[in-house]
């Protein structure tokens, strides 16, 4: 079983369990979450915020580490780090778009079932119709940096292909610092009173019958760009390696030379 796979299963079942409990003790686990989810919500994400703050200069060891390493021999210890760092940050984000794969398959039986209800019965369910966007959103959103890991991404190139591994090393550390890092945190912090105010107030459907978790739908906005940095992360981590002279692990989207 893919590690995606015991994830979303892990998730399918944490929610069963929520659901049964909350039938169980006659909806009181329902009103507690809506007493203080809010409060629960804002103290956890001012956690996530400062700890991403006081990790986020981790994020320049990439970076130091490929200039040090242009000039004199990259520490045993630095290269282990930026070796295992890229490992894992690719194991994260698989794992992630494993999960997410399975929205693919869910959003063409879903979109099938609305056409049939619709032309051939005349129904229509708002909490059907409105699980499209929150299908398309997880696909699209948690698959990206997947995406950026297995070179998914939409790229015209004309001149990289034809540079040398350490002249392409050196284009990957400054598109990551120079324009994906600096896009992704753009995105979290233009995003922090969006989502913020979704949760203040449990956002839902301005449909009666909708679905209750618009401030749910608007988290993946913070997540997809904490992926996007963590996984710009590891390609900056790869070319730091390349520019010291040592073999960077191999990544799925490593096809230089081959696009045009």
């Amino acid at each position: 079983m893919r590690a995606g796979d015991a994830l979303l299963l892990a998730l399918l079942g944490a929610t069963l369990a929520g659901l049964a409990a909350d039938a169980a003790a006659g909806g009181a686990v329902g009103a507690w979450l809506q007493a203080n989810l809010p409060a629960l919500g804002r103290q956890a994400g001012a956690a996530l915020g400062w700890i991403g703050l006081a990790l986020s200069p981790l994020l320049a060891i990439p970076l130091l580490a490929g200039l040090w390493g242009r000039f004199a021999a990259l520490p045993g210890p630095v290269e282990m780090v930026l070796r295992r760092g890229a490992v894992t940050i690719d194991a994260v984000t698989t794992a992630i778009a494993d999960m997410a794969r399975w929205a693919a398959l869910a959003l063409v039986v879903v979109t099938a079932v609305i056409v049939v209800q619709r032309y051939v019965f005349g129904l229509s369910f708002s909490r059907l119709q409105e699980s499209v966007i929150y299908l398309h959103s997880v696909l699209f959103l948690l698959s990206s940096a997947a995406a950026l890991l297995h070179g998914g991404h939409v790229r015209v190139d004309i001149i990289y292909s034809k540079l040398s591994a350490r002249a392409r090393a050196w284009t990957d550390m400054a598109g990551t610092y120079l324009a994906l890092m600096p896009m992704c945190w753009l995105i979290l912090l233009t995003s922090t009173g969006y989502v913020g105010g979704a949760w203040r107030i449990l956002e839902r459907s301005r449909e009666g019958d909708g679905l209750p978790l618009i401030f749910l739908l608007k988290t993946m906005i913070p997540v997809f760009a904490v992926l996007m940095i963590l996984q710009g992360a590891s390609m900056a981590a790869r070319a730091a390696l390349t520019l010291a002279g040592r073999t960077a692990p191999p990544a799925p989207g490593d096809l230089a030379g081959q696009e045009i």
